[in-house]
């Protein structure tokens, strides 16, 4: 009974084993790593960069000033 537990742990060590993906280490430069931790946030977060295009819909009262204007140019 002993041997057969053994034999039985020593093929589900062997098996855990093969299965075992150590992953690649970061070949990057610091300089790359924290280029792409800049590109990777959000474009609200940065403060000295452009506003982001898709960020929050303008306000009623100022969709309406800008509609409002459109037409007076236009005329």
């Amino acid at each position: 009974m002993d041997k057969r537990i053994q034999k039985r742990h020593k093929r589900e060590v062997s098996r855990a084993k093969a299965r075992v993906r150590l992953s690649e280490p970061d070949l990057r430069t610091p300089e790359q790593v924290k280029a792409a931790r800049e590109a990777s946030r959000p474009a609200a977060a940065r403060r000295d960069g452009p506003q982001a295009h898709y960020g929050t819909p303008m306000a009623r009262s100022h969709a309406r000033l800008a509609a409002h204007s459109t037409a007076k140019a236009d005329a």
